[in-house]
């Protein structure tokens, strides 16, 4: 673990800077609670404050030096103070004092803790304030007594008093990536971010206590937390002391909230004295929310209630839990999340006896993705003699919880008990379910399809088709697969989940062959019907997000993929280790960020998918394809193919349906290590093979790589009558006319363009992917406009490499075969001259700075000009900034 780097609080460090150098001369204090980072910040700002220009000066008061006059300043006066002063005197010697040791420089007084300053420190910190060169800066903490010399600074207008707030979510996630070395994954972040509040002090006291419990680990370098907390005594100790010492009437108010949270103020007075209630939200230990038109009780911080949880003892809270289940029975389970709440203190309590009730809050919990919450209630509906509904739910669960042979093991227990078919479509779903996704067999297809013709009633056997539609699927048996499925949706039988559950095969069959349209409106049927279909079968939002996933990606729509990136479902399954959503959304995210360009972002949030989908099979594969993708991208050559090879390994058979991405990553695996015939050579091969399967929009994107190696002349399909084969743009162009939407179009013009080599067309294919957020392709298409345009020798490149430029400085890191056409071999000589001269430094001066002769550093700028193909300094700096690596903006 590094040690704690300042992260964040950008707006603040300037401001307190901008309070220092500012012609209004007036200074800055920043109030806050303990452990908000008021002392970093303070310190962060000082040391950016140059000695030579300031004299500076910090000071921590303490409680120490509280008592001792001046004993707040001691670090700063002299030992020795002159005797017979009166109090003024010295308060004026104090002030020359400053003034003869500043020489003249502007002063700038620090003082960390000022509410613990003594009267004579807080008067001559008054009095410095208001000298014409000096500046006082601070911070104060929130509920102290404040002493009135400090207290006037604001009051007198001498400075601003600002309240710091707790860090933001981003800047919690900023900071845990500084300390751990590392990126760390969004739900662990997200987690320490509630339990901590934003305080980086109580945040620092949980990560050492993960690190030091063993609770932390780095999956394919991604930091991931447990969730299980442990608490340091440091910890327990400060929350301890927060709380105080509690009545008993307060300390059942505070227990009731902690295990209950958030609980109705009515119901908690049903419970304590309301004389308590009021005592323990004026002590900040509660505090009251409105919700709707109720108000709940909340504790006042998260980790309240883990110490209040962990010193109750266990008698006391199997009761307290039992008295909260009992309350919320007593007054009606009235709102959504009543059912669960119940079901869980009487499962804590050891109440629960009614498997009813278990088994509906199982099914609530899972239809809310939580994953672990669903496992614990649906095995406790099962041990309460819950029969085969609570062991197909938690079969079902434990499938999803990446724990296959163990839900075999539990539908394998219950199948004595089927009875009908309408037992027998669900357990053969269930099982069916598990062996072929969850156990990687193949053969479970044929087996669930001679078992569904045993079935004699309709809407059962359509439960059985619908599955093995969605399987022959995923084998890649497309014909059967649509067959299938159409035949649920024209039975009338059909139950909705059924139904549903084959539209979303079909809709996926639609986005892989470019009917883009057809397949937006069949998913956008799936979500209308939602709340028909979420009690039934919850896991089937993972199909609808498939198939709309495909197609977003496939017609290049990255706004669509922000958007179910960002709704709900992702929020559900992100905090209820729901792997397969969660997976599946990342990769999505970094395909997103891929294409803008951002290669940081693409390569952290696949390695995200790659360790949330460590443990599962179903989307292992794709998420090391996309990180090959990530990492080809950026340059990085033997990342990619480490990450190719574990894509490979880790791909199942079973889902020989996500095939194009894998083999197309295998090709930017080929180019990012500058075999670009073997890239070639394996697109042209997939565009074939794609054909053969009428994937028409993973056959588009495959062409449009091609194009991208400048290879848009390569020959692909079959052999016409007169002998030849149509080449990557004449493909493109007849794909146009049949794949829907803008892009198919936008990428027949870039092939046409490229073959012509016209820089004009080239740019303003650039232009429309620009427009789309497609900031790679632009990118490149601007990269072979320039290319052109210096292999003709045409002058007037300035525009096009300002184009590029700023195209450029929205990636972080890029370094794709297009680009690198650009990329001249400038000697470090070269280069320093090069990057001098784009700045405005004369020849001249750049001799004089290297030491070299200014005819010298003239000739080194013809040779860079020659190179770049560009005739004067004028558009020197442009056409540096085009080339990724030799500004920072890319790799070298």
């Amino acid at each position: 673990m590094s040690r704690w780097d300042f992260v964040g609080r950008t707006d603040e460090l300037n401001r307190l800077l901008s309070a220092v150098g500012g012609l209004e001369g007036r200074g800055l204090f920043f109030s806050g609670k303990a452990g908000v980072g008021k002392s970093r910040l303070l310190r962060e700002g000082v040391a950016n404050l140059p000695t030579d220009r300031y004299a500076v000066w910090s000071v921590s008061a303490s409680a120490t030096t509280a008592a001792l006059p001046f004993g707040g300043l001691v670090q700063v006066l002299p030992a020795e103070q002159p005797q017979g002063l009166s109090p003024a005197g010295i308060l004026r010697w104090a002030v020359d004092v400053l003034q003869e040791q500043a020489a003249g420089r502007p002063i700038v007084l620090a003082v960390d803790d000022a509410h613990l300053l003594d009267s004579p420190s807080a008067a001559l910190v008054h009095l410095v304030a208001r000298a014409e060169n000096a500046t006082v800066i601070g911070t104060l903490r929130d509920g102290e007594q404040i002493p009135l010399p400090i207290r006037a600074l604001w009051t007198d207008d001498l400075v601003d008093l600002v309240e710091l707030g707790p860090m933001s979510p981003d800047e919690t996630t900023g900071l845990l990536g500084a300390i751990l070395d590392g990126p760390v994954d969004a739900k662990s972040s997200h987690r320490l971010f509630q339990l901590s509040a934003g305080n980086p002090l109580l945040l620092r006291e949980l990560v050492l206590a993960a690190s030091g419990g063993d609770e932390l680990s780095r999956p394919y370098g991604i930091w991931k937390w447990t969730g299980r907390l442990e608490l340091a005594p440091s910890l327990t100790e400060l929350i301890d002391t927060r709380i105080g010492q509690l009545t008993p009437g307060v300390r059942s108010v505070v227990e009731l909230a902690a295990f209950g949270e958030p609980l109705g103020l009515q119901l908690l007075e049903k419970a304590v004295d309301p004389a308590d209630v009021e005592v323990a939200e004026e002590r900040g230990l509660i505090t009251i929310v409105h919700d709707d038109r109720r108000l709940d009780v909340r504790l006042a911080h998260p980790l309240y209630g883990e110490v209040m949880r962990r010193h109750c003892p266990v008698s006391r809270t199997r009761r307290l839990q039992a008295t909260l289940a009992g309350l919320l029975e007593q007054v009606g389970t009235r709102r959504r999340d009543d059912l669960l709440r119940v079901a869980v203190w009487r499962l804590d309590s050891g109440t629960a006896q009614d498997p009813a009730l278990l088994l509906g809050a199982a099914a609530q919990a899972f239809g809310r993705y939580d994953v672990p919450l669903a496992t614990r209630l649906a095995r406790a509906a099962l041990e309460a003699d819950g029969g085969f509904d609570a062991a197909e739910l938690l079969a079902t669960i434990l499938m999803f919880g990446d724990r296959p042979d163990e839900a075999i093991e539990v539908l394998d227990s219950v199948a004595g008990l089927i009875r009908d078919d309408r037992r027998r479509s669900r357990w053969l779903t269930v099982r069916g379910m598990v062996s072929y996704w969850g156990l990687s067999r193949e053969s479970t297809v044929e087996e669930i399809a001679a078992s569904g013709d045993e079935l004699t009633d309709s809407a059962d056997q359509a439960r059985v088709r619908a599955f093995e539609a969605i399987m022959r699927l995923h084998r890649l048996d497309t014909g059967t697969s649509l067959r299938l499925a159409q035949a649920v949706l024209d039975r009338p039988a059909s139950p909705t989940a059924a139904r549903e559950l084959a539209r979303c095969t079909i809709a996926y069959l639609q986005a892989a062959q470019g009917q883009y349209r057809r397949s937006a409106t069949a998913v956008a049927r799936v979500q209308a019907e939602v709340a028909r279909w979420r009690g039934d079968m919850p896991y089937l939002q993972l199909a609808m997000e498939l198939a709309r996933g495909t197609q977003l990606a496939l017609s290049g729509d990255l706004a669509g993929i922000d958007e179910i990136v960002a709704d709900e479902f992702a929020d559900l399954a992100g905090a209820g280790d729901f792997r397969l959503g969660t997976g599946y959304l990342a990769i999505l995210q970094a395909y997103a960020a891929r294409l803008r360009g951002r290669g940081d972002e693409a390569l952290k949030t696949s390695l995200g998918a790659c360790a949330v989908l460590a443990t599962s099979r179903v989307y292992a594969g794709l998420a090391h394809a996309e990180r090959a993708q990530s990492a080809a991208l950026r340059g990085d050559a033997a990342h990619a193919a480490e990450a190719m090879a574990e894509a490979d390994r880790t791909q199942a058979p079973g889902m020989a349906v996500l095939y194009p991405w894998l083999e197309q990553a295998r090709a930017a695996v080929h180019a990012a290590a500058g075999d670009l015939p073997a890239a070639t050579k394996q697109l042209c091969t997939l565009a074939d093979r794609l054909r053969e399967d009428g994937l028409a929009g993973h056959e588009l994107l495959v062409l449009l790589d091609l194009v991208r190696l400048g290879q848009a002349g390569a020959p692909v399909g079959p052999t016409c009558v007169d002998g030849g084969r149509r080449t990557a743009a004449q493909r493109l162009a007849e794909l146009s006319e049949r794949v829907d939407g803008v892009l198919p179009p936008l990428v027949s013009r870039y092939a046409r363009a490229a073959v012509e080599g016209s820089p004009t067309k080239l740019l303003a294919v650039a232009d429309g992917f620009a427009a789309r957020d497609l900031i790679v392709y632009a990118a490149e298409a601007t990269a072979m406009a320039l290319h052109k345009m210096r292999g003709s020798r045409a002058t007037g490149t300035g525009p096009a490499r300002e184009r590029l430029a700023a195209l450029l400085r929205r990636c972080d890191q890029v370094d794709t075969p297009a680009l690198r056409l650009l990329r001249p071999t400038l000697s470090e000589r070269e280069r320093e001259i090069a990057g001098l001269a784009a700045e405005g430094v004369t020849s001249r001066a750049i001799a004089e700075r290297l030491f070299l002769s200014a005819r010298t550093v003239e000739n080194h700028l013809q040779r860079v000009y020659s190179k770049l193909g560009v005739t004067s300094r004028a558009e020197l700096r442009a056409a540096l900034w085009s080339l990724p690596g030799q500004d920072g903006t890319g790799p070298a």
